[in-house]
């Protein structure tokens, strides 16, 4: 979890290109959309609830987030999109999670093949790694809060792990208290609150070079069209991170 949370932070600090930021547009559209599919009211649909919230908190338009949820919901037509989970190997035996979401998965797997392979990675078959993660609900606080205080308060609210190795404050707690502890935390000091496949156990990758390949792999397989998340159980210590900046 601390290597992959490290990872974030330092890519969110990076900030976006105008071309990333209209893909990710483009990826919370299509999380709205797939969770849409269970209902369209966000009041009773908890999985269309979050997909909202991360999207507006990432500044995507009001009218992409209606448009989505009106295909999501069969409102507008157009191909149904499926979820689709990968399993693979990077460098240095690390395991690593893909999400895609998809309306055709005979594009989405040579792609995400492919990109394995060519960053010195192999994907696996279905049930490979996916024992090494499990479901949480995962919090991370923005930078400069007090920890101390939002610490307590999700602990109170039934947070199961908090991890404040790095920069900014991340909790770990079960899917379905996710939205009891972020408002608990409050609105104004989570910068993204979402459940993910997080890793049980972690594996430290402190060879500079493999740590590079691995970074590689892990950004390539975020920046294909139909990936919305990738998860590995790698840790790479600060000092390493720090060169590859």
């Amino acid at each position: 979890m601390s290597g992959h949370s490290k990872w974030a932070s330092i890519k969110h600090k990076k900030g976006a290109t105008d071309a990333k930021r209209g893909k990710v547009f483009t990826k919370m559209a299509a999380e709205i959309a797939v969770a849409a599919q269970s209902g369209a009211d966000p009041a009773m649909n908890f999985k269309l609830r979050l997909a909202i919230q991360k999207a507006k908190s990432a500044n995507v338009p009001a009218g992409n987030i209606e448009r989505a949820i009106a295909k999501g919901s069969g409102q507008a037509g157009g191909a149904k999109l499926e979820e689709l989970l990968y399993e693979g190997y990077g460098p240095a035996g690390v395991a690593i999670m893909v999400k895609a979401l998809s309306d055709n998965h005979n594009r989405t797997g040579p792609d995400v093949k492919s990109t394995f392979t060519k960053h010195g990675g192999n994907l696996g078959s279905q049930g490979s790694v996916a024992y090494m993660f499990e479901q949480k609900g995962v919090i991370v606080c923005k930078p400069n809060i007090d920890n101390d205080s939002a610490e307590l308060v999700a602990i109170d609210a039934g947070a199961d792990d908090i991890d404040d190795s790095g920069d900014q404050l991340v909790v770990l707690t079960s899917p379905g208290k996710l939205e009891a502890v972020r408002d608990a935390i409050g609105e104004n000091n989570v910068e993204s609150a979402e459940v993910q496949q997080t890793p049980s156990q972690s594996v430290v990758v402190d060879d500079e070079a493999k740590a590079k390949t691995l970074l590689n792999l892990i950004d390539s397989l975020e920046d294909l069209d139909d990936v919305v998340e990738v998860t590995g159980n790698f840790d790479i210590p600060e000092s390493v991170l720090s060169k590859l900046q």
